[in-house]
């Protein structure tokens, strides 16, 4: 396994987090120079020598063993998800060498599976969290992404950057530090991505919450959630998501929105489909459904 200074700086972030107190030591009656648990603490949790694990932390070109890391997940307190982008940043060094990303392409019957479930809001998201494809409830509750340019037709930009999106969601903050969370996994899979590094560069000069949550190394690989919105013109719903990674493509997630039967939220978002069918026609309904970004980049 390759080893990267995004490794070390993981480390050192997950270390930061903890207190004395976390992870079963006692409290000391001063002040620590540093945030969160030493060097040499988190050695001995995890049964290492403290060189060993200051190496690490370096980001040095050693090669631990599975049990090391799973010993230092441990003493880390982390969980599946930080975990599993631990493993990442570890097997997908940036300094190797890799093929070229191919652009994402969404099957056509992808693509139909949409429009036949109109009644509920879907989008299929790729890599760096690019709207690849959507249905009309969709681009009718959050928005019109086909209308953008092609580079900016992104989930994590549009919540970051337009001040729409913010008014849109009532917790705009926890949904925003998951995005940033997710675009941070996706980061530790394809560190040689262009367009990811490109992206990341632009939200880290726009945005201070942005800067804030990337430099805590934060992850985050939900399968399912809730939102409570209040839009512009049906007002406040409250919906579940769930996440389906396309078996042929695990960088494609369906995340299809849903209220419960019956509920004040359901009956917004059928007035929200009645008030957009009267407004667009059949063509833009399909040219919708099948949003497609230019081929990328390596």
């Amino acid at each position: 396994m390759g080893q990267s200074a995004e490794f070390g700086k993981f480390l050192k972030a997950m270390r930061s987090r903890l207190k004395p107190e976390d992870a079963g030591l006692p409290g000391t009656s001063g002040a620590r120079r540093v945030p969160g648990l030493r060097r040499e603490e988190i050695a001995r949790l995890a049964d290492v020598s403290t060189d060993y694990y200051t190496r690490l932390e370096q980001g040095r070109n050693i090669h631990p063993s599975r049990a090391v890391l799973d010993s230092v997940a441990r003493a880390l307190r982390l969980d599946s998800s930080e975990q599993a982008h631990m493993m990442d940043l570890l097997e997908n060094c940036a300094e190797s060498q890799r093929p070229p990303l191919q652009a994402q392409a969404v099957r056509p019957g992808l693509r139909q599976l949409l429009g036949a479930v109109g009644d509920v809001p879907a989008l299929v998201l790729g890599r760096r969290s690019d709207v690849l494809a959507g249905n009309r409830l969709a681009f009718l509750l959050f928005a019109d992404f086909p209308a953008m340019p092609a580079g900016e037709r992104n989930l994590t930009r549009w919540l970051m950057l337009e001040p729409s999106a913010r008014e849109l969601f009532r917790d705009w903050k926890s949904v925003a530090a998951e995005a940033v969370g997710a675009l941070r996994v996706d980061v530790g899979r394809h560190p040689n991505d262009a367009q990811a590094n490109q992206l990341v560069g632009e939200l880290a000069v726009h945005s201070e919450h942005f800067r804030q949550w990337w430099a805590g190394h934060r992850v985050a690989a939900p399968s399912a959630g809730t939102l409570r919105l209040r839009h512009p013109v049906v007002g406040d719903l409250e919906l579940n998501f769930e996440n389906l990674v396309l078996p042929d493509d695990p960088d494609q997630v369906l995340r299809v929105f849903s209220a419960k039967p019956g509920s004040p939220s359901a009956d917004s978002l059928s007035l929200l489909g009645s008030f957009g069918a009267g407004v667009q026609g059949d063509d833009r309904e399909t040219a919708a459904a099948a949003v497609q970004l230019p081929h990328e980049q390596a």
